[in-house]
């Protein structure tokens, strides 16, 4: 297996109530910044042959020396992040083909993660890749625990309660063959259409490809607002802390 994986990491992280430019990415959970944790999971990964990160330019110099001081040696490029997270996904693979151009060299799938989601394990992203390469396009999820409901015509009351056995919570890594998501990013460009995640791309532009479910726990989640770091914390302590050593 050979794939590239992408991080979104360029959000300024309104909901996190930040100040002074910092980024929810370096904020810490077990002594380590949040990107750290996700940088290690795809170092780890053995399908992962190549890391792209989209960033504040600000925050170039300061993952560049991180990724040297860990021995992150898969992180191939650090590339300006666009207004949007679409925009910022679609510049790592503009970035990726240019490469693939220059050196002949391509991947069979790729991988679009959260920076903010540091638990994905290395052994997910190997079956996530997996499953692409065999599917098509592969995405995580998990069952949601509480009951879902609709907002009604009138928006100050509810409307129908939808069934939970036919939800799910979609997470990343979003996994794809690399032909596919990069028609889709190519064709949303020229449309100016835009989704919140990449499976609504291809979903779109490709009706006929099925996206493989692959269902995780509860651990992969994202740091989006102030509560979420004692519940990552929380995590951190209790499943992944004895394996957090510098690669």
């Amino acid at each position: 297996m050979n794939a590239i994986a992408i991080i979104a990491a360029s959000g300024i992280g309104k909901r996190m109530q930040l100040k002074d430019g910092l980024s929810k990415q370096m904020l810490e959970i077990g002594g380590f910044p949040v990107i750290y944790h996700t940088l290690k999971a795809f170092q780890m990964a053995s399908s992962i042959t190549a890391i792209y990160i989209a960033t504040k330019l600000e925050s170039k110099t300061t993952l560049e020396e991180m990724a040297a001081a860990s021995g992150f040696t898969k992180l191939k490029a650090i590339v300006e992040g666009g207004k949007e997270r679409q925009d910022s996904v679609n510049n790592c693979i503009k970035a990726i083909e240019e490469e693939r151009h220059r050196s002949g060299l391509a991947s069979d799938a790729l991988l679009v993660h959260d920076g903010a989601r540091p638990f994905i394990q290395p052994e997910e992203i190997d079956e996530i890749v997996h499953l692409s390469l065999l599917f098509g396009a592969c995405v995580p999820a998990n069952k949601p625990k509480d009951t879902i409901k609709c907002i009604g015509r009138d928006a100050d009351f509810f409307g129908e309660t939808l069934d939970r056995s036919q939800l799910l919570q979609v997470q990343t890594p979003q996994g794809f063959r690399s032909e596919l998501l990069v028609q889709a990013h190519e064709q949303a460009e020229l449309e100016g259409w835009y989704s919140t995640d990449d499976a609504a791309l291809v979903e779109r532009f490709f009706p006929e490809q099925l996206i493989k479910i692959f269902e995780t726990g509860y651990h992969n989640i994202k740091i989006t607002t102030p509560e979420d770091i004692p519940v990552a914390e929380a995590i951190y302590q209790q499943k992944f802390a004895a394996k957090t050593l510098v690669c």
